[in-house]
């Protein structure tokens, strides 16, 4: 071989394990990086005019493996969903509160039949009628705080659903762009490895909103298509709508048409009821807050304001009252009308004839709420009719509580326990999307980047750039040799 032949056979040698050098760095550099593909430089011999001319590089390979993304992919959805759920019913939870901390429902009830029964014991006492009226207003600002709660979760759900069409519309449109640039680049020979892992990053950050799969086009183009069969990118990005609304009340929903609906391409689409074709992840998940979770949280705080509010209007508990008067719990002021349940809860208020902040007196507690001259101080009979009314049993008429007859202490604690059985069960599918999440990530990840393997590769191509450029050496002392002589 002559001299020139050897170091050109060096010299593509060096530039081989340069480049092989270099794609593994970036192995080492992104082994924890999701979406990216591990590269592997591909050498094949080089030839001129038939005459071997050393090696070459033939290409740099993305080595994936699509199955273990196509499960993580899916596995992220889930827990995408079940993160908002179980979010949903912890709120839920920390606005009924938890009996013995002091501000839940239920120790608000609590509070208010201890002052009834100690105002039994001195009904002549100012003081403990006043306790009475303290302890009602602070249960109907937890009756009222929940009824906001739920509200607010659902304002806090169409805002995120806002956001999340936002962000399927302009993501789709980027692996839009990348299939094309990616196109381009794969009809003229170049590298695109940095291009699909940048759609591959994209296409990780679809997967939490929606369960999706990806399916090859030709020169490295993917298609895009929800779990449901929707179709979200094939060619051209599909459009996604939704119009945000700022102020959501208890009776305002989807089928009045208060609410947006999501639209795919102008086209209205179920969603958050379980059976769509968008069904899965966070975005389902937002719109089954909005749409079922909250509502119901919210009718079962309003059957509760009526049970309460139908205690205290009884016929014969108080006969200073006239049919069609409210009772010691008002709505708005108001008699209950059941027609009306709808956002009771926010609107519970206590009767002004009691109130002395709105120029009532407490002594109707004793005497009645209708009385118009204080009676007998001594006269404990209507606190004793109002003690009873919270310890008697009453079978709810709205709302998914047990059928039985239960004491408003039951009741709360009914609604307590619906919801925290409720967020128990959020929890441990949380639980166990995140354990299947985790591991499926681990499985991808393993089938990437071996550090442990990149590091020895890095060894061998140390040795290969060394022999390489002893034979450059060799070739130097050689031409000085000659050029000495």
């Amino acid at each position: 071989m002559s001299i020139s032949g050897s170091l050109f056979n060096a010299y593509s040698g060096l530039k081989s394990a340069a480049r092989t050098a270099e794609a593994i760095s970036n192995n080492v550099a992104n082994a924890m990086t999701i979406g990216y593909g591990r590269r592997e430089v591909e050498l094949s011999a080089a030839s001129i005019n038939g005459r071997g001319a050393g090696v070459q590089v033939a290409g740099v390979l993305r080595l994936v493996d699509q199955v273990a993304i196509s499960d993580r992919l899916l596995a992220e959805s889930a827990l995408g969903g079940n993160r908002v759920r179980a979010d949903a019913f912890a709120r839920l939870e920390s606005a009924i509160g938890t009996p013995g901390d002091g501000s839940s429902l239920s120790d608000r009830v609590t509070e208010f039949e201890a002052a009834l029964l100690d105002a039994e014991g001195r009904p002549d006492a100012e003081v403990r009628l006043r306790n009475v009226l303290f302890a009602a207003k602070d249960l109907i600002a937890t009756v009222g705080g929940i009824s906001d709660e739920t509200q607010e979760m659902r304002m806090s759900a169409d805002a995120g659903i806002g956001r999340q069409v936002g962000i399927l519309n302009e993501t789709l449109s980027r692996i839009e762009t990348l299939n094309h640039d990616i196109r381009l680049h794969v009809g003229g020979g170049g590298d695109v490895n940095g291009l699909l892992d940048q759609r591959q990053q994209l296409v990780d950050k679809l997967a939490e909103i929606v369960p999706i799969k990806t399916y090859q086009r030709d020169h490295g183009q993917i298609a895009i298509v929800s779990i449901g069969g929707v179709s979200l990118l094939d060619g051209s990005a599909a459009e996604f709508g939704f119009s945000p609304t700022g102020l959501i009340t208890p009776e305002m929903d989807l089928a009045s048409g208060a609410l947006s609906a999501l639209q795919v391409n102008g086209k209205d689409i179920s969603i958050g009821t379980g059976s769509g074709g968008l069904e899965g992840g966070s975005l389902s998940a937002l719109f089954q807050v909005r749409d079922v979770i909250a509502p119901k949280a919210s009718a079962q705080i309003d059957a509760f304001a009526r049970n309460l509010m139908e205690r205290f209007e009884a016929g014969g508990l108080d006969s200073t009252l006239n049919a069609g008067d409210a009772g010691l719990f008002t709505d708005g002021g108001g008699k209950l009308d059941t027609a009306l349940e709808t956002g009771l809860a926010g609107r519970l208020a206590l009767n002004v004839a009691v109130d002395p902040d709105q120029g009532g007196v407490s002594w109707r507690l004793r005497d009645g709420l209708g009385a118009l001259v204080p009676g007998d101080v001594g006269d404990n009979s209507l606190l004793l009719a109002f003690s009873d009314a919270l310890t008697n049993g009453r079978a709810p008429l709205s709302g998914s509580f047990s059928p039985h007859a239960l004491s408003l202490a039951g009741l709360s604690g009914d609604l307590t326990a619906l919801n925290s059985t409720e967020r128990l069960h959020a929890d441990e599918a949380e639980a166990f999307a995140t354990s299947r999440y985790q591991a499926l990530l681990s499985t991808e990840l393993d089938a990437g980047v071996d550090t442990d393997q990149e590091m020895q590769k890095l060894l061998l191509v140390e040795q290969a750039y060394a022999a390489n450029a002893r034979v450059v050496s060799t070739v130097d002392e050689m031409l000085r040799a000659i050029l000495e002589m």
